[in-house]
């Protein structure tokens, strides 16, 4: 269960990540679902995700949704979240993948809350499985 408020005529979500209130958007709520997945059913402790942190691909600077971290601190999942009506085309994942040639995850994933497609990658032999 998501935490929320009405801020005058605003609905906000707090992300336990970031420890503020945002705009409760549709793909908000996408990024604040996966987020409590994440926390409740999968144990990641939540020092090791982090949310709309700026990086710099390809010379441009650009925000991913959530990194998710393993025990050494090195990225271990990148998840890219859209809204409920957004399909997962092969072009929101390349979006994820864009970021991913500099985080270097070998795991990458997008949801749309209803759909949820994730990748593993062996940057030895650049091979992609479907997980």
């Amino acid at each position: 269960m998501l935490k929320q408020r009405i801020s005058g005529e605003t609905k906000e979500y707090f992300d336990p990540v970031r420890k503020k209130w945002v705009p409760a958007t549709p793909e908000e709520e996408v990024r604040q679902q996966f987020i409590q997945f994440l926390l409740t059913a999968k144990q990641i402790p939540l020092s090791h995700i982090s949310v709309e942190r700026e990086i710099c691909v390809n010379g441009l600077s650009r925000r991913y949704d959530l990194v998710v971290f393993n025990e050494q601190g090195a990225p271990w999942m990148v998840v890219e979240c859209k809204a409920p009506h957004i399909v997962l085309t092969q072009e929101v994942m390349e979006q994820a993948g864009r970021y991913n040639k500099t985080l270097r995850a070998p795991i990458i994933g997008i949801t749309n809350g209803r759909e949820n497609k994730f990748f593993q990658i062996d940057f030895d032999t650049e091979a992609i499985t479907m997980l």
